[in-house]
């Protein structure tokens, strides 16, 4: 009979005791078998060679042991078993089954260019519906004007086919707190305006430059018409935000915000503003003064100059104030003004808000505009290859484009020549002090200062909030100085 076959694990164990038991036989003849030579001793056991045998012995049994796991391990395991179970869906909802208005409401984003009326082809609105809702009293006028983004909802239930039936009701926001749901289920088209309520909040928006003040400005919630106002409006007079801001520069603006069911759908013109540059601290606080929105410093300064130094911005110097030889006439004469060298249509700016007292053609200047700034000051703008939208006897605001370079009149190439004159007296614009702004003063100026409080009280709070430690420490206290000086 042959043996029966053993499984490895057990091989594996009868190998392992079949070798200990012929160890320990060996061990007790005299002679230099290997075992005794690895354990060091050709003669009778000692204590110490029968501690080493029952050290080996362990051994042995624990990887006899150990291995068996490890087999069991490397075997793939069995596959797992899968259970499919049936769930029921909730129930249809009421109005869905008897297919009530407003369970097929859909909202349409306009598009550049759109009117309600490719809306509605758009939807494949039947004719009869478009009509009969283009026709309700108000409506076209409401949406005349539709900007891209603007929602509007159709509730339009679908048919059996697969098209839309009818429309049964249309809903639009005629602003911010009050919805118009137009019904078209009767023989009259319905309106219900229905009232959302709002909430406005006034926040402090902070952060630091970084790597650019736009993407930060971004990051933190401020709009892009926000960003604008700080760099064109507020410090535009102060600061340089192509050269002198650095990644460690911060802002602070308060702006309102209004929000309606949790949802931010509006932020309003910046109220006040602080920006830290070099160490620095400059600000700025909105203030409506004869009806139009000025920034003041916080002891009622307004932050505009009256007059800009270069009606165009980055342009270079070709001739200054004084006597020169004429270019075209060849002999010397005064140059009553500045020439700023720029290319042909490069926009000419108002240096300040003034009256148009002239847009024509006038001699040796070529197509040329005289500004009225009141006080006795007026600027000149000559060479003009064209003119902007004004017109003699309007009032322009500072920084209008009233025309563009050109090379009209005597001109050897395209440049502005730019005059300032005070009582009909020609000044060098590039040396001049130029006239200071009218300060705010009495109810104006006591109005002011009950705004300027509470917007320093926020801005210094969040300033030392986020920038804790001594900087924080400095700026909160200077805001808080300024708001009691003012």
């Amino acid at each position: 009979m042959t043996e029966p076959t053993l499984s490895r694990d057990a091989a594996h164990r009868r190998v392992l005791s079949n070798n200990l038991r012929d160890a320990a036989r060996n061990s007790t003849e005299l002679g230099s078998d290997p075992l005794r030579q690895r354990l060091g001793f050709g003669g009778r056991w000692t204590r110490r060679h029968w501690a080493h045998a029952s050290l080996f012995a362990s051994l042995g049994a624990l990887v006899a042991a150990i291995v068996p796991g490890f087999s069991n391990t490397l075997q793939a395991p069995a596959g797992a078993q899968r259970t499919t179970m049936s769930l029921s869906l909730p129930p249809l909802a009421l109005s869905k089954q008897q297919g009530q208005t407003g369970d097929s409401w859909q909202i349409v984003s306009v598009n550049h260019g759109e009117t309600l009326s490719h809306l509605l082809d758009r939807l494949d609105v039947p004719e009869t519906d478009q009509q009969r809702l283009l026709e309700h009293p108000g409506l076209k006028k409401s949406l005349a004007k539709l900007k891209p983004g603007t929602e509007l909802a159709f509730d339009m239930p679908v048919g059996a086919d697969g098209k839309p039936a009818a429309l049964r009701s249309f809903r639009y926001d005629r602003d911010d707190s009050h919805r118009v749901e137009l019904s078209l289920a009767g023989e009259k088209v319905a309106e219900k305006v229905i009232e959302r309520p709002t909430e406005t909040r006034t926040v402090v928006l902070s952060g630091k430059v970084g790597g650019s003040l736009y993407r930060s400005a971004r990051k933190v919630g401020l709009s892009g018409g926000a960003i604008d106002t700080l760099t064109d409006d507020i410090f535009k007079y102060d600061i340089d935000f192509n050269s002198d801001v650095g990644a460690n520069d911060r802002f602070s603006v308060v702006v309102e915000q209004t929000w309606r069911e949790g949802e931010l759908i509006n932020t309003g013109p910046v109220l006040a503003a602080t920006f830290t540059s070099g160490g620095k601290l400059y600000s700025g606080f909105r203030f409506v003064r004869d009806g139009k929105p000025e920034y003041f410093t916080a002891d009622g300064r307004p932050l505009k100059r009256s007059f800009i130094r270069m009606p165009i911005p980055y342009a270079r110097i070709t001739s200054g104030f004084g006597m020169r030889r004429h270019p075209v006439l060849g002999r010397m004469r005064g140059h009553m003004g500045v020439d700023y060298a720029a290319g042909s249509g490069t926009p000419i700016m108002a240096a300040g808000d003034a009256r148009v007292s002239f847009v024509g053609w006038k001699g040796g200047y070529g197509r040329t505009v005289i500004l009225d700034h009141g006080r006795g000051y007026s600027t000149l703008y000559g060479h003009m290859s064209a003119f902007g939208n004004i017109r003699a006897g309007q009032r322009i605001a500072q920084g209008t484009m009233i025309g563009r370079v050109g090379s009209t009149g005597l001109a050897t190439g395209p440049h502005l020549h730019y005059e300032f004159r005070i009582n009909g007296v020609h000044r060098n614009p590039l040396s001049i002090t130029m006239p200071p702004p009218e300060p705010l003063s009495g109810v104006q100026l006591a109005a002011f200062r009950s705004q300027v409080g509470p917007a320093l009280t926020r801005i210094a709070k969040v300033e030392n909030i986020i920038y804790a430690g001594d900087t924080g420490t400095r700026v909160a206290a200077a805001l808080g100085r300024r708001g009691k000086k003012g």
